[in-house]
């Protein structure tokens, strides 16, 4: 039966309603949950389809929609199925399903992101919940759950869940019939993106049946990715690229004995590149293009956000993978020694030099040279080095001949090189012989999409790394981690991972204080007090600006509670609007909804 069309503004009433009857007592259905303490999908807090609906504006005028900070967009169905069709006409089935599950994915983490930034305070159960009407709000399924558990100190998830009225099935049919596989990518790839993002961990979703290929409904069920016994196949749709790797999880809860056995066969550094974000997708794609080629690859960046692995992907992605890849970091060493180091040294050539020795250069000779920091080489050696990729030939120190070679160049560098030029520190000629085809790797910050994937990628490979069987982390310890600026990146990530699973006791889960014990600060992008040594306690909304100057700071000493500093900056906000919730909303830089929730938590309205 159809039902009837209303109005978002009549859904939120219709809600806040709803909500009103179940506090006064009314009886209510039934929520089949279990794992998440809640008995009633009424009673299952923040946010509700009301508090959801208020995170949607519209500016009709300049043509702009926003869900909270996320800007959105209202699309045709048919328009949909079109864009579908030529994608499974044009690039092939297997790769339209790749790229709608990634889009899938990207839009169901940033909708997590939105629900943790929003409502930080909120049980799993509310969060949870919040992914099932986000989807429906955003027009692409009705949920229906059939049973969802989860498990915060082992991070196992298990839930199954039934989908109705899929756009993506209505598009698919009409364009191909009733067909023999799923064909609900991008909401499977959504399903997958939120729970991953919301819990810190891998949950791959899978559908089981399909109204596209001839079900009655969708039926639907997720597990983390350690419960799946073939979960590879899933994630292959995640991934860009053959060469972008998963998370390693099938060894994540292996036992201490084959973990040993595993880290004794595989001693070295793990080369698995993983990553799902789309500015993560598009340096893959570009790093795809260039491989086949022998241009000179330049990648720019933040320290830690990979170059080094992107570059040894590029050397075995490329033509000359059997060929050696060698690495200099030219930060590391001193100038007297770069001009040795790249071109060699012959016998006798200054003191010291007992024995001829080959540079760089020879023994990457048919291979690939990458240059690290190259942004940090003297002019002398900008110069000598310009010269060897032009000419395609070396000279060693203190020798007469010239030898050829053939090398593939990879550069790396976290500073501006244009910038450098203009302020004469690098030479103009040798940017532009480097700059054939620059690459730029964003930072993590720019691709939390990514987070959950990197935790557990992280956490299997150091379980195997350090023989332990640590289960997974805490909802707080996934709260940190998302909210935290990662100003070292990945390599910052990896090392914060390591450090949890040395900490901690097998079988239990990573907390806040196993990951930050090194004086990281917290205090970006969540909800926290940020400590001064000559004041008092101001609060961080969202990484909003201090709403409140120093007359007007909340009086709690540095031994006070977060609840209090939140309850004083509450009441000011809410006085200074003379009542009005919206506009404390504003005041404070957060959503109406947020103050409303807090402030009925406080007791500050009724």
């Amino acid at each position: 039966m159809t039902k009837k069309r209303i109005s978002l503004a009549e859904l939120a009433r219709l809600a806040s309603a709803r909500q009103a009857e179940a506090e006064a007592g009314a009886p209510q259905r039934p929520l089949p949950l279990t794992g998440f303490d809640v008995s009633d999908s009424s009673q299952a807090g923040h946010p509700t389809v009301a508090d959801l609906s208020e995170c949607l504006f519209f500016s009709p005028g300049d043509g702009r929609i926003w869900l909270q900070d996320q800007r959105m967009l209202l699309l045709h169905s048919d328009a949909l199925g079109s864009l579908r069709r030529e994608l499974i006409d044009s690039i092939g089935l297997d790769k339209a399903r790749g790229l709608l599950t990634r889009a899938g994915y990207v839009s169901g983490a940033r909708d997590a992101q939105m629900v943790r930034q929003q409502w930080p305070d909120a049980d799993p159960t509310s969060t949870a919940l919040a992914g099932t009407r986000l989807h429906a709000l955003e027009g692409s399924v009705r949920v229906e759950l059939v049973h969802a558990s989860y498990d915060a100190v082992s991070g196992a998830y298990d839930g199954e869940f039934l989908w109705h009225n899929s756009i993506e099935d209505d598009e698919h049919i009409a364009a191909y019939g009733v067909g023999g596989s799923p064909a609900c990518w991008m909401q499977v790839g959504y399903a997958t993106g939120y729970v991953s993002t919301l819990f810190g961990r891998l949950v791959v979703f899978r559908e089981m049946s399909c109204r596209s290929s001839g079900d009655a409904h969708c039926r639907v069920i997720g597990r983390s990715a350690e419960l799946w016994d073939d979960v590879q196949q899933d994630l292959r749709y995640l991934n860009v690229q053959s060469f972008v790797g998963s998370t390693a999880s099938d060894v994540a809860s292996a036992p201490i004995a084959d973990l040993a056995a595993f880290a004794a066969a595989n001693p070295g550094p793990d080369p698995t590149m993983v990553g799902a974000s789309s500015s993560f997708n598009a340096a893959c794609h570009m790093l795809r293009r260039v491989a086949p080629t022998t241009a000179t690859v330049l990648f720019t960046g933040e320290s830690g956000v990979g170059k080094e692995m992107f570059a040894s992907t590029l050397h075995r992605i490329s033509p000359r993978a059997e060929q050696p890849f060698v690495a200099i970091n030219c930060a590391a060493i001193p100038e007297t020694l770069m001009e040795s180091e790249l071109f060699g040294v012959e016998r006798g050539a200054y003191t010291g030099a007992g024995t001829s020795r080959a540079g760089r250069f020879e023994r990457a000779n048919g291979g690939t040279l990458f240059l690290d920091e190259v942004g940090t080489l003297s002019f002398v050696a900008q110069g000598k080095l310009l010269r060897a990729l032009q000419e395609g030939e070396v000279e060693r120190v203190g020798g007469s001949k010239t030898i050829p070679v053939d090398v593939r160049v990879i550069a790396a560098t976290n500073v501006d090189l244009r910038q450098a030029v203009r302020n004469g520190h690098f030479r103009e000629d040798l940017f532009f012989r480097l700059n054939v085809f620059p690459i730029h790797l964003p930072p993590l910050r720019d691709r939390r999409d990514d987070i959950p994937l990197l935790m557990s990628h992280f956490l299997a490979h150091y379980n195997r790394r350090h023989r332990r069987s640590v289960a997974g982390f805490s909802q707080a310890a996934v709260k940190a981690m998302y909210n935290y600026g990662f100003p070292g990146n990945i390599r910052e990530l990896q090392n914060l991972v390591e450090r949890g699973v040395i900490l901690v006791g097998d079988g239990e889960a990573i907390e806040v204080h196993h990951l930050f014990s090194s004086g990281e600060s917290l205090a970006q992008d969540v909800l926290s007090l940020a400590w001064r040594e000559d004041g008092p306690v101001t609060l961080n909304l969202r990484g909003a600006a201090q709403v409140a100057d120093e007359r007007e700071a909340p009086a709690t000493a540095p031994g006070g509670t977060l609840e209090q500093a939140e309850l004083a900056l509450l009441r000011q906000a809410i006085r200074r609007s003379g009542g009005n919730l919206s506009a404390a909303a504003r005041d404070l830089g957060v959503s109406r909804a947020t103050v409303a929730y807090r402030a009925k938590k406080f007791g500050l309205v009724v």
